[in-house]
């Protein structure tokens, strides 16, 4: 999994011209079940893709902490919100609460999250390839397919099946009326 790991921001890197190019086309004209193409492929890639095996997102970013992540964290943690700020939580460039340090503070050395009945609603719907109007999202993933071997996998399958309309069991999809 490691040397997976290390060639990703590489691999992410070679494809992203053609990767950005391919997101400026769908964004501009997304297919009526883009969503539930996208559900599909994360669905197939999740059952074969262990996040134990790598947590590089956790290794490598912070996720935004939203003010009910704050609170809900800092319940679990029974300290009040603004401590929890002050021991774990930096202001980035865009002004959103992230964590001081990477890899993540809650992230155990075999790759648990000691935090995870509670961990950040980003965190929860990280790699971000299920989301409802996922064309909307398209500079995250490419930020995510340098990160995440199931983003990269799951954009790569996107540009097959889209580009082919078939889903992955096999199935035609219809894109704007047609086959």
């Amino acid at each position: 999994m490691q040397d997976i790991i290390d060639g990703l921001p590489k691999k992410a890197k070679d494809k992203h011209k053609d990767n950005k190019k391919y997101f400026t086309k769908l964004k501009n004209r997304p297919p009526k079940n883009l969503d539930t193409v996208m559900v599909d492929l994360h669905d197939a890639e999740f059952e074969k893709t262990d996040c134990l095996e790598c947590a590089n997102c956790c290794k490598t970013t912070s996720p935004i902490f939203t003010t009910k992540d704050i609170t809900r964290i800092s319940k679990h943690f029974r300290i009040k919100d603004q401590r929890f700020i002050e021991t774990y939580l930096a202001v980035d460039a865009d002004n959103f609460f992230v964590l001081k340090t990477a890899p993540c503070t809650f992230l155990a050395d075999d790759n648990t999250c000691s935090i995870y009945n509670v961990r950040p609603k980003a965190c929860q719907e990280f790699p971000h390839t299920n989301r409802r109007d996922f064309h909307k999202i398209s500079d995250l993933t490419l930020n995510n397919v340098a990160i995440c071997p199931a983003a990269f996998n799951i954009v790569e399958a996107m540009k097959k099946t889209i580009g082919l309309g078939k889903n992955p069991k096999g199935q035609k999809y219809k894109f704007n009326g047609r086959d």
